[in-house]
């Protein structure tokens, strides 16, 4: 079968010689494909021959950043039915047609026209095809074929980021990783050593060292000393080529920071600190601070302050400040220059934190000598107790001696106290104290009975400095005296039934008394009772002491009577057991009473015995029934006299003196110039000189001064009230009490008209208020009101 070639493709490639073999080699065995006719019966029996067609094909390279003078040459496409006689015309098209890659159309040469980079693009993909030069008929289908550019190493290598950091501790082992360094080359790795990199270090040596094929950073001095130095500087260098000589390279900083690690103790910059206390500080005020220096920082330069020894260990604390890394002497007891005038503290400090690995370099902590001198201070007077119980006899003379108090100047100079009571506490003044040898005495007699305990304050100033002063509390008892007799411990009354002097006596007590004495317990019970000496034989009663400071009184005999004597008083004397004894004579009421045969008391009203005995049961009720008819007639005078409803004054009806009336009046508008008329206060009658009360009738009239009253057609109302004031302030036809009569004036002019009805008709007939149901719901309650009105005027 005859074969048929449409397309025959070369390959110029300039300056690349040494592919031409392997280039024409390619074409002949792979780019030459055949394809081969054969026959097809088509419809009707008709046969269908395709010829082969053939091209002659390879990929076509061009170099990349071409910088010649003229375009460079990619190849030639060539068919085999090209007789040269120019008939026939290539056509380019794809990626790049007419603006990268141009083909004459006549020889079929393609060349490139711009300068190409292969890492912005590395093939282009284009579509050849023969067609007739005069008619445009397709000689040959469209085939495709691609340019490849091929790769030059014009592109350096490039790190991920222009600058590192990166941290290792101080002290690390040779060898220790930092960080690793990344670069990237943008030619062609697969071709050659365009993109094949190699790190290395610039600056940086001795201390780092950078892996060559990883670029992995690592220490490479031992003992690196963050407080020596603490921030590194380091290049690295990318380069490609392997290496080699002529290769391009990027280069990046990284800047190492060592980090610290607890490898120093804390030490005090000096072996002594010297400080001061007053004896007059109180607890808790700080006294000096000491500072160990520590070169690590953060929880590795901690340091923590403790008393470790010295004489002022109880008397002294420490405490560290955080913050600045201090230790803190407080005063935590009380010191007394007269007593001990200096101390010494041994303070160590020592790191909170401390490294294992690092044990090796001693103890991590530091002591020191706190030398603290005690200041002598002016202080105030010291009482020899903190409290004083003192002890005086009531109603002991003015000027007996309490007790005395006693204190000291705790300085060397030893000055001079003066002594003093705080009025606030003793306001009754009941002592007074020496100011000099702080005796104190009393100033009047002292009851216990009010008062068993007083308690005072007692100042103690120094002579020559009143501020430095002192207070001490003092108690003190009153002791008790027997000067209080006892008395009755209660309001006691007693009660005996009426009987016969047949009926036995009983042997119960009339009633059990007992005593109260307000003196002390020593001065009071035991009580004794008794019955006075003049009437120790009563023939009625007689007392009997139960020796438990009680008594029972009992009756003699028997047949008392209410007729007879209805009361008994009895005398009885109470005794205390005080010394010298104190006693008093009490009286006990006893009352005869009337009692039911079980000795029950039923009455002792010796009134109601004899009411009973005289008043019989009529004239009972004839008393009760004048009674009411007193109460009927009262009730009916009360009622007559509020339906007249006299009144209580002459002329009462006609004094509207009190009465305020008050009107919503509109007011005259802008017209109302005169909005009150002084004509209308003005009373006719005061015009002809005398002005008569309304509320009483006067028994003569008097003339007033010519000089107080105004003009009547004066419009000045301040001078008109306090005339009218004047003159009955001075009348004497009348009790002194104003009268204030209030007109109302509406002005002129409102062209809403008055709504007063002061001046309306004075016959309901001349008003028709029908209209007023026409005018809706508004005024609906004023018709209702009047219509109501004329309703009830209807009904009268």
């Amino acid at each position: 079968m005859k074969e048929n070639y449409c397309l025959q493709a070369a390959l110029v490639c300039l300056g690349m010689l040494c592919h031409s073999q392997a280039f024409a080699s390619e074409r002949r065995s792979h780019l030459r494909p055949s394809f081969h006719g054969h026959h097809e019966k088509g419809k009707e029996g008709q046969v269908l021959q395709r010829s082969k067609r053939g091209w002659v094909w390879n990929q076509f390279f061009v170099i990349e950043e071409y910088t010649g003078p003229d375009p460079v040459l990619v190849g030639r496409l060539h068919s085999d039915i090209d007789s040269g006689d120019g008939n026939i015309k290539y056509i380019l098209s794809g990626e790049g047609a007419g603006t990268i890659f141009v083909i004459d159309d006549k020889s079929g040469n393609i060349h490139a026209t711009k300068k190409l980079d292969r890492e912005e693009r590395a093939q282009y993909t284009l579509m050849a095809q023969a067609v007739d030069r005069d008619t445009n008929r397709p000689l040959e289908p469209p085939s495709e074929f691609i340019v490849k550019v091929q790769d030059i190493n014009d592109n350096p290598p490039e790190f991920l980021h222009e600058t590192y950091h990166a941290n290792v501790p101080e002290r690390s082992n040779v060898g220790t990783s930092v960080i690793q360094v990344t670069a990237s080359d943008a030619d062609d790795p697969t071709y050659g050593n365009s993109a094949k990199l190699v790190y290395s270090i610039l600056e940086g040596q001795p201390y780092f060292s950078v892996e060559a094929q990883t670029g992995i950073i690592r220490t490479a001095l031992p003992n690196m000393d963050r407080e020596a130095k603490e921030e590194y500087h380091v290049v690295i260098q990318a380069k490609d080529m392997g290496g080699h000589m002529g290769g391009l390279s990027g280069t990046t900083k990284v800047t190492i920071t060592l980090t610290d690690v607890n490898d120093n103790p804390p030490k005090f910059p000096q072996s002594v600190y010297q400080m001061s206390v007053s004896e007059a500080s109180v607890p808790g005020e700080e006294v000096g601070r000491v500072k160990a220096k520590d070169p690590d920082i953060g929880e590795n330069g901690l340091v923590t302050y403790s008393i470790v020894d010295g004489d002022g260990m109880e008397l002294f604390e420490i405490t560290t400040d955080y913050e600045t890394q201090e230790g803190v002497i407080k005063l935590k007891k009380p010191v007394d220059f007269e007593t001990k005038r200096a101390y010494s503290l041994k303070v160590e400090a020592a790191n909170m934190h401390i490294d294992q690995k690092f044990i090796s370099n001693g103890p991590f902590k530091d002591t020191v000598t706190v030398k603290i001198a005690v200041e002598d201070a002016d202080e105030p007077p010291m009482f020899l107790a903190p409290s004083y119980i003192h002890e005086v006899q009531e109603n002991a003379a003015a000027g007996t001696v309490v007790g005395r108090v006693h204190a000291k100047d705790p300085d060397a100079a030893n000055s001079q106290i003066r002594y003093s009571i705080d009025r606030h506490t003793d306001l009754d003044r009941f002592f007074t104290i020496n100011p000099e040898d702080g005796f104190i005495k009393t100033t009047k007699p002292l009851d216990r009975e009010e008062t068993a305990w007083l308690n005072i304050t007692v100042f103690a100033a120094e002579i020559h400095n009143r501020h430095q002063e002192a207070k001490v509390p003092v108690a003190i008892r009153v002791l008790d005296v027997n000067d209080n007799a006892p008395k009755f411990a209660a309001p006691y009354e007693g009660f005996i039934c009426e009987s016969d002097q047949t009926k036995p006596l009983s042997n119960q007590p009339i009633v059990t008394i007992s005593a109260d004495d307000k003196d002390d317990t020593a001065n009071g019970p035991r009580f004794i009772f008794s019955l006075p000496p003049e009437i120790i034989h009563n023939p009625n009663f007689t007392v009997r002491d139960n020796r438990d400071n009680t008594a029972g009184v009992y009756a003699r005999r028997g047949g008392f009577s209410r007729q007879k004597q209805d009361l008994y008083l009895l005398p009885i004397v109470i005794s205390d057991g005080g010394i010298p004894p104190m006693s008093s004579t009490n009286t006990l009421t006893i009352k005869v009473c009337g009692c039911d045969v079980n000795g029950a008391l039923l009455s002792c009203n010796a009134e109601a015995y004899i009411l009973n005995a005289g008043l019989s049961t009529g004239a009972l009720i004839a008393i009760l029934a004048c009674i009411v008819i007193l109460l009927v007639i009262v009730v009916l005078f009360v009622t007559l006299r509020r339906q007249k409803k006299e009144p209580l004054i002459v002329f009462e009806e006609e004094d509207v003196r009190e009465n305020i009336i008050t009107y919503d009046d509109e007011g005259g508008g802008e017209e109302d110039t005169e909005a009150f008329d002084i004509a209308t206060l003005q009373n006719p009658d005061g015009i002809n000189g005398f002005i008569p009360r309304k509320d009483i009738k006067p028994e003569y009239q008097y003339m007033p001064r010519p000089g107080l009253r105004p003009a009547p057609s004066s419009v000045d109302v301040d001078d008109f009230i306090n005339t009218r004031i004047q003159e009955a302030d001075n009348d004497p036809t009348a009790p002194p009490y104003d009268s204030i009569q209030i007109y109302g004036y509406e002005g002129r002019g409102s062209v809403a008209g008055s709504l007063s009805s002061l001046e309306s008709a004075t016959t309901d007939s001349d008003l028709d208020y029908d209209y007023l149901q026409n005018w809706g719901p508004r005024f609906k309650k004023l018709a209702d009101l009047y219509g109501s009105k004329d309703n009830f005027d209807d009904d009268s």
